[in-house]
């Protein structure tokens, strides 16, 4: 039998408990300790879960009870918070991005691996269902030779929304805006699906929102090493909120997800999609949020089980930086009005 491995989460903010749950229902996980600097709300999280509270980071990670460290602060803080984690030979998991700089990112990968500990970074996407029944027909050769893919996040978020933290919509802690902060799950998803992308070409816009440095609409088209072509659409400024799509289209076949939910399922065969239709959560168009916290136990438990069993989780720290280094081509091509080679 697997032996139970112990969680210390930081951040207290709005993702937390998703995490806790999520985590507490992973069969040999448990969630142990909080680090936060919000005195209020981590004691709150510590009293509904039981859970020791530090507002130390160094006293936290000597918890020597604990085994991974589950980072859920502002982007910018992820690689130097796992860095000292894995120094301490605690497993790393950070929330996505991985982080916002590449040279960051190549640090906490090299530091992760020089410690022999486990990076991983919560895209649960790949775990919805609708993408791993796509990734299993790609895999058998289904859709044929891909020639399209998009991502597009047609969400809203209100200026109280950025003026609710002072590191909303800055360079330095957010790492970006529409793109990296709302758009990068569905960035995943098409990197995940298509293969890596050779060379980009993009627009970003400041339209909606003051007092943010960042993009809160961006667009730009893709050339997959494939051969293959796509599209990127982030928006923060759809009012008051759409949906999140991804396009495949192959010579064999096509799919359309929206909003996580497979809505589009076609093949020349004429093979259908016949898993049991799945209940769809209905939420507020603004708030995003399913209440089902399914994918994200899905990619704990895959993580638990890759340390247990000593392999790779799906999600790798070099998995996770490939969002990372496509978004900043994309702002790379934005700011210099030409196209971008990866």
């Amino acid at each position: 039998m697997n032996k139970m491995l112990y969680f210390g989460v930081v951040g207290s903010g709005s993702i937390t408990e998703t995490h806790i749950k999520s985590i507490q229902k992973v069969p040999n996980a448990e969630v142990i300790a909080i680090f936060s600097r919000n005195k209020e709300t981590s004691e709150k999280w510590g009293k509904q879960y039981n859970i020791q509270v530090y507002s130390d980071y160094e006293e936290f990670l000597g918890n020597d009870k604990m085994d991974i460290v589950t980072i859920l602060t502002p982007s910018g803080t992820h690689a130097d918070l796992g860095i000292l984690a894995a120094k301490k030979g605690k497993h790393v998991i950070v929330e996505k991005p991985i982080d916002t700089s590449l040279n960051k990112t190549n640090e906490l990968i090299h530091v992760c691996r020089e410690a022999n500990v486990t990076l991983s970074c919560i895209f649960q996407h790949r775990f919805d269902d609708g993408i791993v029944d796509i990734k299993n027909a790609m895999d058998l050769g289904k859709f044929g030779q891909l020639n399209f893919g998009a991502a597009r996040t047609t969400w809203y978020r209100s200026q109280e929304y950025y003026d609710s933290g002072a590191w909303r919509g800055t360079w330095e802690l957010d790492g970006g805006g529409a793109l990296m902060n709302q758009s990068i799950h569905y960035i995943d998803l098409l990197l995940y699906l298509m293969g890596p992308v050779e060379e980009v070409h993009a627009y970003c816009a400041t339209r909606a929102h003051e007092r943010i440095e960042v993009e809160d609409i961006a667009v730009a088209s893709l050339k997959f090493k494939s051969g293959a072509l796509g599209l990127i659409e982030g928006n923060t400024a759809a009012y008051p909120g759409y949906s999140a799509t991804l396009d495949i289209f192959g010579n064999d076949g096509s799919v359309i997800i929206e909003n996580d939910e497979v809505k589009e399922w076609n093949f020349k065969n004429g093979n259908q999609y016949t898993k049991a239709l799945r209940e769809v959560v209905k939420t507020s168009a603004s708030s995003n949020k399913m209440a089902s916290f399914e994918s994200h136990k899905k990619q704990y438990q895959d993580i638990v089980h890759a340390i247990s069993e000593k392999r790779d989780p799906l999600v790798t720290g070099e998995e996770a930086r490939k969002s990372l280094e496509l978004i900043l081509a994309i702002y790379e091509s934005a700011r210099s009005g030409r196209p971008v080679k990866l």
